[in-house]
């Protein structure tokens, strides 16, 4: 299948090549994470209740063929599989699964699994090479570890959206589930370390990633500046709480990202404007008195740069060094030639959708690169050849198991 502008010629091995996961997972942390393992070559099985599968099989529109666009975006690199655990031979079947692989990620409310029996010691015992990676809302610790996590309440209760949105307005969410993603991405990391951990010691651990963490850590530079002062953190609209101007200003066709990151691309700036008495001014001649100046710098640039075609204003900075962008929608930026040369869209082969587009990875490996080698799997697609391949179980075995609703 075409990766890009990629030819159709067999992948290279990928750095995680002969690395089997077990993804038990849905939603969005952790099928997140298993992408991005199974984009390194790893090997990934994504188990789904028959049912009715991973939730977001459901959210939608749009739908490509019946198939979510939001599943599709999440669970590429996967064979699928459905099995209903709620019954002993479902959980059997888990069993014996489990040991024939290296990595584990779940999502379950926290204790899950060890209600079903997979507690510390049956992994000690059964399978003690594994890591397994617990995806949780707020962790197996705390007066909220027994709590589902969703992204938005996590945005919310870690000050995330306390510090997004307009100054003089409320506050606001991010676009797309960035605790979620962000979660997915730590959860990738902790594998990994796991794994090497794995060679010195021979053993498997268990690994905890949890939302609020996720959450709370992302908080990053305004936290800690919180933590430096005891000062509470504010909004900014599209301003940044400590450099100025680093903000959106609109030219006469429409906004751009303005980020004037030392007071020498400022004063480089004023003299491109027209204004080189602007870096002399007290009040706008350093950073630290741009910050207490906000408000006045805003205004004279959005005045300025009014009489500004936007390509003109951004071939002018960038022939200066100023750090600059123009605020693109979504369709204009995928649509950007900088896009495509990084082969960030992808063309895969699906089994219902005859040209089905996704984004791509950023991970760029030179050596052991990246593969699409799955597209995002049907609802129990590949159940058959999973079970007969880790389990041996034969056609009689399967059909049995399918008449008794325990697999699709």
């Amino acid at each position: 299948m075409k990766v890009g502008g990629q030819s159709d010629a067999p992948p290279q091995e990928g750095a995680l090549a002969g690395l089997k996961v077990l993804d038990l997972s849905r939603v969005l942390a952790g099928p997140w994470c298993g992408q991005l393992l199974g984009d390194l070559g790893a090997e990934v099985i994504k188990i789904e209740s028959p049912a009715s599968g991973d939730d977001t099989r459901a959210w939608g529109p749009p739908f490509l063929e019946g198939e979510s666009a939001y599943f599709l975006g999440c669970n590429r690199n996967k064979q699928g599989i459905a099995i209903d655990f709620s019954g002993p031979e479902g959980k059997g079947l888990l069993a014996k699964l489990i040991p024939q692989f290296d990595v584990l990620i779940e999502n379950f409310k926290s204790g899950t699994l060890e209600r079903w029996g997979f507690d510390a010691l049956w992994f000690e015992k059964n399978a003690p090479t594994l890591v397994r990676c617990s995806i949780t809302g707020y962790g197996s610790e705390g007066p909220q570890s027994h709590l589902p996590g969703y992204d938005f309440i996590l945005q919310a209760e870690s000050g995330l959206m306390s510090i997004a949105g307009p100054s003089d307005g409320e506050p606001t969410k991010y676009g797309v589930a960035i605790v979620d993603l962000a979660t997915g991405m730590m959860a990738t990391n902790a594998i990994q370390a796991a794994l090497i951990a794995r060679y010195r010691t021979g053993k498997g651990q268990a690994v905890e990633v949890s939302l609020f963490d996720t959450a709370i850590s992302l908080l990053a530079n305004v936290g800690n500046s919180h933590l430096a002062t005891g000062k509470d953190a504010g909004r900014y609209g599209n301003g940044h709480p400590t450099i100025v101007p680093y903000t959106t200003y609109h030219c006469s066709d429409g906004m751009v990202a303005l980020a004037v990151g030392n007071d020498k691309q400022f004063a480089k700036l004023s003299e491109l404007l027209g204004h080189p008495e602007w870096a002399e001014d007290e009040r706008l001649k350093t950073n630290s008195a741009r910050i207490l100046n906000r408000a006045f710098i805003d205004g004279l640039l959005e005045q300025q740069l009014q009489s500004y075609v936007g390509d003109e204003f951004i071939a002018l900075c960038r022939a200066n060094g100023i750090p600059i962008g123009r605020v693109n929608t979504v369709k204009q930026a995928l649509a950007l030639d900088q896009t495509a040369s990084k082969q960030m869209i992808l063309e895969v082969k699906h089994s219902k959708i005859d040209r089905l587009r996704t984004l791509a990875s950023p991970l760029k490996m030179h050596g052991t690169p990246n593969s699409v080698r799955h597209a995002p799997p049907l609802l129990g697609e590949h159940t058959d050849e999973v079970l007969s391949k880790f389990l041996n179980l034969s056609k009689a075995e399967l059909a049995d198991l399918k008449n008794k609703k325990v697999i699709n």
